[in-house]
């Protein structure tokens, strides 16, 4: 799965996977809504955006992420993955339009 970014559709991906026998999975351009990772990623940006003190240093802001992110609550990762049989439906359900996630 991708989101039809360029660097996923690089040449060098494109022989890696067929190398490994991978099968590209089609997925809509532009839907953070079905990407899990986005939300994942908007968590960690508020957990270290709410850091205080707030990081001042690229190092700091290295450090406060790293923390955050090993401190990641299984549940967070958990919900989002199992939220995704739902999002699919209700995006099937609205032919690919917007959906409330």
């Amino acid at each position: 799965m991708d989101d039809n970014a360029r660097p996923h559709r690089a040449g060098i991906v494109e022989e890696y996977l067929e190398d490994h026998g991978l099968e590209r999975m089609e997925w809509p351009a532009r839907s953070p809504d079905l990407n899990p990772i986005e939300h994942l990623w908007d968590y960690l940006g508020r957990e270290v955006a709410a850091l205080n003190p707030p990081p001042m240093s690229l190092l700091e802001l290295k450090q406060g992420l790293l923390c955050v992110w090993s401190s990641l609550p299984i549940p967070v990762s958990d919900n989002l993955i199992n939220s995704m049989g739902n999002r699919c439906r209700q995006c099937i359900q609205v032919r690919g339009g917007h959906i409330p996630y």
